[in-house]
């Protein structure tokens, strides 16, 4: 029998446990899930992440396995991808942990936390220190299974209609940012108002919104975030990171062969190196395009801020580790990454950064 047959066999025999049933078709047979994301379709970034993963799925193998993508408001709103899997209306979603801060505390460090690890750094917490066996534990009473799926790295500090010279400057400001980063935000006196990707720049442009993050100048570009606001703050204190997940429906997950399993899994896990990589060269070019063709400036976040910022971060973790076991088990694995790791980062790339530069 060949390996197409054979295969084809493996997942007829498995069908009758996925949530979307093998479809035979004389020689072979096809499973066809469903994947709903929270992005704007083929969004820069995590929109193209997330076909990417579909279209790999479809070719690794050899089209016996298909993922019909659903962007943000096809099948289910951005931010209700989370129940759409668990409630088995799609078998997948791509999306990003902190939106679940509400319902799930913890699910924070999974994205990204004020101050914290770097794509780099993070990557080895979740393979090499306990950081997926504890994310697969908050999500499982959900009955879910979530890996990392692609990586928008460092972002930045986000888009402001009016200049931010002082803390003064933060009060009253309404200003989309999610997972803890809003909650340091609101402790300084700002506003911060939970709006989905697709509804920034209405938001932005219609003074909903005084300020916005989301991701780094290849995505925020495509957004058109520059055409109402012109001055972009660095740096992106509250997502030093930019972990995207992937969610799985435990059950449908499982009824895969192995080798199917195998496949999606891989897929994931091989789009972070890959959108990293994208990621970080078109961040480059568009940033380059931002401030040359589209007037944007570049701006710091005066000191004051960045250390009100700091101090209240640790303030928020603090109290959010409190909440729960999990949480503080998540927060002591987390802080304990960064105290191996920094150490490293600091003589392997900032001490190297200041020399190529001349610097130091």
């Amino acid at each position: 029998m060949s390996r197409r047959k054979l295969l084809g066999a493996s997942v007829a025999a498995g069908g009758a446990a996925l949530a979307a049933p093998a479809v035979a078709q004389e020689d072979k047979a096809t499973i066809e899930w469903k994947m709903v994301t929270s992005w704007p379709k083929n969004l820069p970034g995590p929109g193209v992440t997330a076909q990417r993963i579909a279209n790999q799925v479809e070719m690794m193998s050899g089209g016996l396995f298909r993922i019909r993508l659903f962007a943000a408001g096809e099948l289910v709103p951005a931010l209700g991808v989370f129940e759409a899997v668990s409630g088995n209306t799609a078998q997948m979603a791509h999306t990003a942990s902190f939106f679940w801060q509400g319902k799930i505390p913890a699910s924070v460090f999974f994205t990204a936390i004020p101050f914290g690890l770097l794509p780099h750094e993070h990557i080895a917490w979740i393979e090499q220190g306990g950081g997926q066996s504890l994310w697969d534990e908050l999500y499982a009473p959900f009955g879910l299974k979530p890996v990392m799926a692609g990586n928008t790295g460092v972002q930045m500090g986000g888009w402001f209609r009016k200049e931010v010279n002082s803390l003064a400057d933060l009060k009253g400001l309404k200003i989309r940012m999610p997972g803890l980063g809003g909650e340091v935000m609101r402790r300084l006196g700002a506003t911060p108002v939970g709006l989905p990707p697709g509804e920034l720049f209405q938001a932005l442009q219609s003074g909903v919104l005084d300020a916005t993050e989301f991701l780094g100048p290849w995505s925020d570009r495509a957004m058109g975030f520059h055409k109402v606001a012109k001055s972009y703050y660095t740096p992106g204190f509250h997502e030093p990171n930019g972990t995207g997940e992937a969610i799985f429906n435990r059950v449908a997950l499982d009824g895969l062969p192995e080798e199917l399993r195998i496949i999606v899994l891989e897929a994931c896990r091989a789009e972070n190196a890959r959108s990293l990589a994208e990621s970080n060269w078109e961040n480059a070019g568009s940033l380059k395009l931002l401030r040359e063709e589209d007037g944007v400036t570049i701006k710091n976040y005066p000191d004051d801020v960045l250390n009100a910022l700091r101090e209240n971060a640790a303030i928020v973790l603090g109290e959010l580790a409190e909440k729960n076991s999990i949480s503080m088990r998540i927060y002591e694995s987390n802080t304990a990454a960064r105290e191996r790791l920094a150490p490293w980062s600091e003589i392997a790339m900032r001490r190297f950064m200041e020399a190529r530069d001349g610097r130091g």
